[in-house]
């Protein structure tokens, strides 16, 4: 199972400000779990939490799954499931 990685970059910087990661092995339960400011980000642009995590199942699916950028925040948040090795 992957785990899931919320990553918060401000002002064009390449490093994130602030990573949140959700191991995979506790997502399922995690979703409840998740932070609010990232639960808050995903809603607010449409993003179903429950299909991430049904997707997290799947060892094919890695890497990037959606990069929302804000212009008027100067902020990107760029949600990805990565495989552990």
């Amino acid at each position: 199972m992957a785990d899931l990685k919320v990553r918060i970059f401000k002002n064009g910087k390449p490093q994130p400000d602030t990573t949140i990661t959700v191991p995979g092995g506790v997502l399922q339960i995690a979703g409840k779990l998740v932070p609010k400011r990232a639960a808050a980000a995903l809603q607010e642009k449409g993003i179903d939490l429950n299909e991430i995590i049904q997707l997290s199942t799947r060892a094919e699916i890695n890497g990037t799954i959606v990069e929302i950028e804000d212009h008027q925040k100067n902020e990107k948040v760029v949600i990805s499931l990565e495989q552990r090795a």
